[in-house]
């Protein structure tokens, strides 16, 4: 599943919370900060993969009338022309490799920022900071699934998409991973 700019407060908290649960980490400020640092690294990604998307619609856009000639699977040529472009971008595609590098990149962060101090290998902080993300991205498919169940059950109809519908998905959203200690 792919991390949105709306869940990444929640994964960078998930982050904070897992690496202080852990036992093997010391925070010298807090939760916050931590959790700053990692939304800060996130929002840089999504932001980057988001650029990359646009400049391959507007390629698609620009040989639009070639696609349709040659009726061209829109959805795969896209994903093609994505996957060319992501090296200029410094996206990675794979999920599991994306992961793996963003925790590098947030456990880099926390160090040289001396937001944490920990006496074991830095793979095992990366791999507590990669679980985090994992886990929410496993976690929030299901969640969605939940949350979306019960506005059903609502007398009153949301639609998607509208303010009203947003406002109280979030607040279903927020009291789920409470409940589920993600918060």
């Amino acid at each position: 599943m792919k991390i949105s700019l709306k869940t990444i407060p929640h994964i960078a908290n998930k982050i904070a919370i897992d690496l202080n649960k852990s036992g093997v980490v010391t925070m010298t400020k807090g939760l916050e900060p931590i959790a700053k640092e990692a939304q800060k690294i996130l929002e840089n990604d999504i932001k980057q993969e988001m650029a990359l998307e646009e400049k391959t619609h507007q390629i698609c856009e620009a040989n639009e009338e070639q696609i349709e000639f040659n009726l061209v699977d829109e959805r795969q040529l896209f994903f093609m022309i994505k996957k060319k472009l992501a090296p200029e971008f410094g996206i990675i595609l794979n999920y599991e490799e994306r992961y793996s590098d963003l925790s590098h990149k947030i456990l880099d962060e926390l160090y040289e920022e001396d937001l944490i101090h920990f006496d074991v290998t830095e793979n095992r902080i990366k791999n507590i900071i990669y679980n985090s993300i994992a886990s929410f991205v496993t976690e929030a498919s299901a969640l969605d699934n939940i949350i979306m169940e019960k506005i059903k059950t609502y007398k009153k109809r949301y639609i998607p998409g509208t303010d009203e519908f947003d406002i109280l998905y979030e607040k279903l959203y927020k009291e789920e991973l409470i409940r589920r200690g993600m918060e």
